[in-house]
């Protein structure tokens, strides 16, 4: 039986490594498509990519359909017509196993002028870094799904579960329309799905492989202050009004202090404590202090820089971030203007057992409260524009063990098990659905860029990334019907 587990792997080994420049001629495919979805002016562009990936699933023999999912309404008050989900089937022996795999096919928007030193929408490569908007966050990961399977059928070899797909292209604007339809769905598509997998993370270094049992949360918020109707000249009129730049930054400073804690009372109250086992995983974890810091090129960091407590604080404690705000003069040079309204904005990263409702309520009481301290005779308003809940699983489950076993097989070494500090809302709504276990297999490393400049994908991720999956169902299968 090794023997035969053996030489299966290794033709799909095989055949990825002779096929790695019709890989990259795929990736430079996708990447061509200006998939931008926070663009309206590109919406055209999200569904081509639609429709490049539905004909390249239907040509491995996936029974794929394109699901409207409607409109969104612009902030202009237009609509514009979402572009679809595809779901996609492939296989239905009823004695498999049967995995559904996520992933999404728009991006961030990126431009030459912003920085780029290659154009970012023509891959790439360089020293072995294929560089591409999408190419690691999170086409590139996408195909290697499709890779695999090709890998399989070329070889004829039976690939070894039943397989369902949902890609979409609206994940970078928050996935709208795509919860309805998982749920619309639940009874009928995910009513078999045994296991479910996504690979659309990031491996905590560069060297080591990892598995990802846990995300953030997100609470997004909006704080609004106006002072007058119009915007006024500060010669005319300062010194005669309650400036709203002036209240704005003095609510905003009082959300995080300078070691990057919380203001807000009670906001850590719903928080899982920490457990010694939990502990004791992340003194384990490879990750280089010295290292991170060198690439987010900071002169120091938090909590003295202690590897445990960065983690934590990256993974399993909320973070406050203040993100910009709207309304103010921001442009290169001077203007002497008193703006009429600003909007400040931040968001809070959220972990189990936090509740949005929860963090809603608490800061806007907040907020209501310095407010007040202030004393400031002009408008206030906050607002919660955006809340998603944390995920966490247990890591110690087949689904698991399946990932843990591939990755040694491709990279002769165990995985760290990881949390993450960002955000897929979309996850937890796949474990709600389907009531089965979730895993994120991350093909990318820490160092891609995935929303930056110059974002890219080793070659070396990419390639191994599409034994990594297919070696991932071949364990799955082993593990059996959930």
């Amino acid at each position: 039986m090794a023997l035969l587990e053996s030489r299966t792997l290794n033709l799909i080994f095989k055949y990825v490594d002779d096929h790695v420049q019709n890989y990259i001629d795929l990736l430079k495919e996708a990447v061509s498509i200006k998939s931008v979805s926070c663009s309206p002016h590109l919406r055209d562009d999200c569904v081509t990519m639609v429709k490049w990936l539905l004909c390249k699933l239907k040509s491995l023999g996936v029974e794929a359909e394109e699901c409207d999912i409607g409109t969104q309404t612009l902030p202009d008050g237009r609509p514009l017509r979402l572009p679809p989900v595809i779901l996609g089937s492939l296989g239905n022996d009823p004695s498999k196993p049967t995995v559904c795999v996520y992933g999404h096919i728009d991006v961030q928007p990126a431009a030459k002028e912003d920085g780029w030193n290659t154009d970012p929408f023509h891959l790439t490569e360089i020293d072995g870094k294929l560089y591409g908007r999408g190419a690691s966050d999170d086409k590139g990961p996408v195909l290697c799904w499709l890779n695999a399977i090709q890998a399989y059928q070329k070889q004829e070899l039976p690939i070894p579960v039943n397989l369902k797909f949902v890609f979409e292209a609206m994940e970078e604007s928050g996935s709208e329309g795509l919860e309805a339809l998982l749920k619309q769905r639940k009874e009928s598509f995910f009513h078999d799905v045994d296991y479910v997998c996504i690979s659309d993370n990031y491996w905590l270094g560069k060297n080591k492989p990892c598995l990802t049992y846990g995300l953030r949360g997100l609470c997004y918020f909006f704080v609004e202050v106006t002072c007058a109707s119009k915007d006024l000249h500060s010669g005319v009129y300062g010194g005669t009004v309650n400036e709203a730049m002036s209240d704005m930054v003095y609510l905003l400073s009082r959300l995080v202090d300078k070691d990057g804690t919380i203001l807000i009372p009670n906001i850590n109250n719903d928080v899982l404590p920490i457990t010694d086992d939990e502990r004791r995983q992340y003194q384990e974890i490879d990750f280089s202090v010295l290292d991170y810091k060198t690439e987010l090129g900071s002169p120091s960091l938090l909590h003295k820089e202690d590897k445990t407590k960065l983690l934590m604080s990256r993974w399993r404690f909320p973070s406050l971030s203040i993100h910009g705000m709207e309304g103010c003069f921001s442009d290169p040079g001077t203007k002497t203007v008193i703006p009429r309204k600003v909007v400040g904005k931040f968001s809070i990263r959220i972990v189990p057992n936090q509740d949005p409702v929860v963090v809603e309520r608490a800061v806007s009481e907040y907020l209501t409260k310095e407010w007040a301290k202030r004393g400031s005779w002009n408008k206030f308003k906050v607002s919660m524009v955006h809340g998603a809940k944390a995920w966490v699983t247990d890591p110690k489950c087949s689904n698991y063990e399946a990932a843990i076993r591939a990755t040694k097989r491709v990279y002769n070494t165990a995985p760290d098990m990881t949390r993450e500090g960002g955000s897929i809302p979309i996850t937890l709504t796949f474990q709600e659905v389907t009531d089965k276990s979730v895993i994120l297999i991350p093909i990318g490393a820490c160092d891609d860029g995935a929303h930056s400049q110059n974002e890219k994908l080793d070659r070396r991720n990419y390639i191994q990334g599409t034994k990594l999956l297919a070696a991932y169902l071949y364990e799955i299968a082993k593990m059996g019907k959930n």
